[in-house]
């Protein structure tokens, strides 16, 4: 590649291209001369002809169709890259970081309604478990889920978790036909275990004076998004949040396992960005927005959970990380 005469082999590609030299210089913006000396350097290099004239009109040779069809191929994809590049940086774009269940299961329903207030914005949603490193990224916010100790950023609460046991009717039918007490119900249920929450099996048993002397789990998924989905199925018990299944709630496919103990109730969704990322306006806006989804989600939810007789129980994350009892 060091060796190939480049420039010369976009002229060569623009006459085979167009068919002849006048409309390769036009296109090339160069004179007619400049394209014929490139083109006679190129095959002095490779050592054949590349074309021949008949009647006035210039025709590709066996070696010069042979380099033709490949170096048009080349030629037509970088132009392709080139114009997508243009005109993405002709839009403007919002990219947000997001966890993937919380992307898939409520900002991604979301976004519409965001993008139809905001047409002349591309937005563009990367659903990883991983943060950004801003320093290095070209991230404009991220949405984490955790206890928001992170330094150095602006971090914002937007939503409250709402963390019980939920299954499906069915499932909850079976298990209330073994016992009338949901902590023998417990004792027979299969648990299923969501390793990316922050309040797990072990740590909401012994808080509740659960004693269960062998926990198994049957299941373990790393995403939300596959447990709520078991549990609807009649699959077993998730811990898990009703801010990912509100919807699974309301339509009756799920159901809180019991009213026994309180539902956990602390702020668990932020908004995480750089200082400086606050001054772009998309930024901002968006911001905005959030704040009034996430409000309208948090009402919804308390709503339907207080409706079924549940008790929220607020607390601090990093009191209730270490075990005490949940008692109202």
């Amino acid at each position: 590649m060091r060796d190939l005469n480049l420039k010369a082999t976009e002229y060569f590609e623009a006459v085979a291209r167009l068919g002849t030299v006048t409309k390769a210089a036009e296109e090339l913006a160069v004179s007619p001369s400049a394209v014929s000396q490139q083109i006679t350097g190129l095959e002095a290099q490779l050592g054949v002809r590349l074309f021949r004239r008949e009647k006035r009109r210039l025709v590709l040779t066996l070696d010069g169709d042979r380099l033709f069809q490949t170096v048009t191929q080349a030629f037509g994809a970088i132009r392709n890259a080139r114009s997508a590049i243009s005109h993405q940086q002709d839009r403007r774009n919002l990219l947000i970081r997001v966890s993937p269940s919380f992307g898939v299961r409520w900002l991604g329903p979301r976004t519409f309604s965001f993008a139809s207030e905001n047409p002349e914005w591309n937005i563009r949603i990367d659903a990883t478990p991983d943060f950004t490193a801003f320093q290095s990224e070209s991230v404009d916010l991220d949405l984490r889920y955790g206890l928001g100790t992170w330094s150095g950023l602006t971090v914002t609460p937007i939503m409250h978790d709402q963390v019980l046991p939920l299954c499906s009717p069915g499932y909850l039918a079976e298990l209330r036909g073994i016992s009338d007490d949901p902590v023998e119900q417990l004792r027979h249920a299969r648990l299923i275990d969501s390793v990316k929450m922050l309040f797990r099996w072990d740590l909401w048993l012994a808080a509740n004076r659960v004693d269960i002397p062998e926990v198994e789990y049957p299941f373990r998924f790393d995403r939300s998004s596959m447990s709520i989905e078991l549990a609807k199925q009649g699959g077993g018990i998730a811990l898990d949040s009703v801010t990912l299944c509100l919807g699974e709630l309301q339509r009756g496919e799920l159901v809180p396992f019991s009213t026994r103990w309180p539902v956990l109730d602390f702020p668990a969704y932020w908004f995480v960005c750089p200082p400086r990322h606050m001054n772009r306006r998309i930024v901002k806006r968006f911001s905005d927005w959030l704040a009034r989804a996430c409000a309208e989600h948090d009402e919804a939810a308390r709503w339907y959970l207080t409706g079924q007789g549940c008790v929220l129980r607020e607390g601090a994350p990093t009191e209730l990380i270490d075990v005490k009892p949940w008692g109202l």
